[in-house]
């Protein structure tokens, strides 16, 4: 048995006893012993409580009960998403033995929605980095061409719904970390607006900028996700006073009248091939009715040069915990650090410094220093300020064009996936990868990666995406754009 269907079309077959969850889970399960030894999506699975909760739902339903949109839905969560008591490394070798001791705000809406979860994905560390290739376990591969890269660093998540490894994910975003490997691998991937939903369990990258986010093959798919887990949390005080909405109700609905920003300086930098497929995109939505507008952000040309400096900042601050002592990987031990014994740290302070060097990556190190340097005695007034001031520039350029359009439309990245091993070794290149999509993180804006048609490329199609960018909790306006595009 093969189900390669979308939540509501999933939905209905459970009710009408079609297929039976357990059936849903197990068929996953094979794909993914089939599968995902060439495309490594997966960290940890957790085939047993899948199953346990399969069974569950076919008993509601055995006895007439009725069940929720999302209940029996297998799907696939970032690695950095705490579920009690299930292993969550965030892709690196100092949290390789740690076993969350409670559920993040996302996965306890989830459970009570009746979701079940298949495994956790494999990620960039700490979520740092653009291609999940700085993970700790080894790099993802993209499953439309195993040679490259899935994007990152969400990227399991995608790759897991790009490759019928599950039906939906969560992954979380800090830079264009849902959005960018949406578009690599030719699925659905939203960044919701930031404070929209919960970030209570989740492992901290940059507080001000990171945000979860569903993954799907529709939007459609992705609107029922972020009804499900939005919304305020006490846990969480940068989360919103807005309450759950139903988000895919909003779905089915023309663009006539809706204004479409464009800026013009961000097409002419795309290669041939990737600008007139946004040349198709515009044309698309005029025949929907839309109205195409150009815009200028003066400021924005800032958003990755004031990332790069805000991030690493808060990536200082937030990892200096990974010190050894409390959880995680410690380096006094020679069998689990593989130091010589006559090596091992022989005091409290070695044992911080030689934990943190053995069990960081090397990009992660580097994101540390950056940050740590930006906010030593001298140099916080001339990067982390002014880069705060450019944060500030760039929001009053969003709310201007906001004033005169209801969304912005650019492509998601430059290109399509690049191979594997192509830009790993120069990091400016890499964070280049991210250059549209930062603005939303910096803003807070909401943003959603649609895939458009595949690009011809070295006698293979390739997946290449755009990206919405609505006002402050805006979702519906985004989502409703996203779903006329897709649906003609």
């Amino acid at each position: 048995m093969t189900i390669k269907f979308m939540i509501k079309e999933l939905h209905k077959k459970l009710i009408n006893k079609e297929i039976t969850a357990t059936e849903l889970v197990e068929d996953y399960f094979s794909r993914i012993e089939e599968k995902d030894k060439d495309y490594f999506s997966y960290l940890t699975l957790m085939k047993e409580e899948a199953l346990k909760q399969a069974k569950k739902v076919d008993l509601k339903i055995s006895k007439g009960e009725k069940i929720g949109m999302l209940e029996g839905i297998p799907g696939a969560i970032k690695d950095n998403i705490l579920i009690e008591d299930v292993r969550a490394t965030a892709g690196s070798k100092i949290l390789d033995n740690y076993i969350a001791p409670y559920d993040a705000t996302v996965i306890k809406r989830l459970k009570k929605a009746g979701a079940i979860f298949l495994g956790k994905t494999n990620m960039d560390e700490f979520a740092m980095g653009s291609s999940t290739e700085t993970s700790a376990y080894g790099p993802t591969k993209n499953p439309h061409d195993l040679k490259r890269v899935p994007g990152g660093s969400s990227g399991g998540s995608a790759v897991a719904v790009a490759g019928d490894l599950a039906v939906w994910s969560l992954g979380t975003d800090t830079g264009g970390s849902i959005r960018q490997p949406a578009s690599f691998c030719g699925v659905v991937g939203l960044k919701p607006t930031y404070g929209r939903v919960s970030r209570y369990g989740a492992i901290s990258m940059a507080s001000s900028l990171d945000q979860i986010g569903p993954f799907g093959k529709t939007v459609e798919d992705v609107a029922i996700i972020l009804s499900t887990i939005a919304g305020e949390d006490k846990m969480d005080s940068t989360s919103a006073h807005s309450s759950n909405k139903n988000f895919e109700n909003h779905l089915n609905r023309d663009v006539k009248g809706l204004k479409v920003g464009i800026i013009k300086e961000y097409l002419e930098s795309l290669g041939e091939k990737e600008n007139k497929l946004m040349e198709k995109v515009i044309e698309k939505y005029k025949k929907l009715g839309a109205e195409i507008k150009e815009i200028e952000l003066p400021d924005i040309k800032y958003s990755l040069p004031a990332y790069y400096i805000i991030m690493p900042s808060e990536v200082s601050s937030n990892l200096a915990r990974y010190d050894g002592i409390k959880y995680g990987f410690r380096a006094n031990d020679e069998k689990d650090s593989g130091v010589k014994a006559d090596e091992l740290p022989k005091n409290l302070l070695e044992t911080y410094l030689d934990s943190r060097r053995i069990g960081l990556g090397d990009e992660v190190k580097r994101r540390i220093m950056l940050g740590t340097h930006t906010l030593s005695s001298g140099y916080y007034d001339a990067y982390y300020l002014r880069a705060q001031k450019a944060r500030t520039l760039i929001k009053k350029d969003l709310e201007k064009a906001f004033a005169r359009v209801d969304l912005i439309l650019t492509p998601t990245a430059p290109t399509s996936a690049f191979k594997l091993g192509e830009k790993i070794e120069n990091p400016l290149e890499m964070y280049l990868a991210d250059i549209f999509t930062i603005a939303a993180n910096i803003t807070g804006v909401p943003a959603i990666s649609v895939p458009v048609k595949k690009i011809e490329l070295e006698d293979m199609e390739l997946p290449f995406g755009f990206q919405l960018m609505a006002k402050w909790f805006d979702e519906e306006t985004l989502l409703r754009a996203a779903d006329a595009y897709e649906k003609n």
